[in-house]
């Protein structure tokens, strides 16, 4: 293995930083390249096969490319509905990311847990397994919540977000039956921790928040233990759509280590 050879994050935009965050504190001479399907974005309103397609036809252009030597799609939308075929098609390692239910069951006091995510990812048999496997007797209530995603590219870009939004979120768990027990929150799409204190005011603070992002990373460096890495300089970031000259965008990314930002 190339000590050069970097870690692929991918998600349908930005995100996935949080993962990217949590593996710095992991791996933090890894070289890294981010790929934001920035032109497919949102993918939680689009179809399975939409998600599939994208998904699966833009990993295997972006590993042949910069032959990678680990891919982690850094998207539950696109995780919970194209990993398994990923997987069967590149010879790369992949880590997907899927809810953290089976954590938030060991959290909970009151039993009573809500999960936010893309209206793609709640829907899915997936999420259905996942609860039926590690939520352990807890009650699990699912709301779509697709604004948030707008809302978290519009803070990475220094801009302030609607307040409206996280109310709505948080009123969209707490109005269902049983959502007044609610003490855990499931972050169920990368981006949403990018904004966790806003959702941590609409909600209160008796909430308490979990998402996958520590439990990737560490998964990332339990696959390359032993692999050696030379990180040189900033890591690059990679969009399908507009971004590259968007200073912004650059100021948002630097945060994370990102120093550049190219057209895919």
């Amino acid at each position: 293995m190339n000590s050069n050879s970097p870690i692929l994050l991918f998600d349908s935009g930005f995100g996935g930083l949080t993962v990217l965050s949590a593996l710095r504190a992991q791996l933090p001479q890894a070289p890294v390249i981010y790929a934001a399907d920035t032109a497919g974005l949102p993918y939680g309103e689009k179809t399975e096969a939409e998600v599939a397609a994208r998904v699966a036809g833009l990993l295997g252009r972006l590993a042949e490319r910069y032959q990678p030597r680990l891919i982690c799609i850094a998207c539950n939308t696109a995780s919970t509905i194209a990993l398994g075929m990923v997987r069967d098609v590149l010879e790369t390692p992949i880590v997907g990311t899927v809810p953290a239910i089976k954590p938030a069951a060991a959290m909970t006091k009151t039993g009573t847990i809500g999960l936010l995510g893309t209206a793609a990812t709640i829907r899915q048999a997936y999420v259905d397994n996942l609860e039926a496997k590690f939520a352990n007797g807890s009650r699990l209530l699912r709301h779509a919540a697709p604004e948030l995603v707008a809302a978290a590219e519009c803070k990475l870009r220094d801009q302030t977000p609607d307040p409206a939004v996280f109310r709505r979120a948080a009123d969209g768990l707490r109005q269902q039956d049983g959502g007044e027990n609610i003490d855990t929150v499931v972050l169920a799409c990368t981006h949403f921790p990018l904004v966790q204190d806003e959702l941590a005011e609409a909600f209160g603070e008796q909430v308490q928040f979990i998402d996958g992002a520590q439990g990737i990373a560490r998964r990332i460096a339990f696959l390359t233990q032993g692999q050696s890495f030379d990180r040189q300089g900033d890591d690059l970031a990679i969009v399908t759509g507009e971004g590259e000259d968007d200073p912004a965008l650059l100021h948002g990314l630097a945060q994370f280590g990102i120093g550049r930002i190219a057209r895919f």
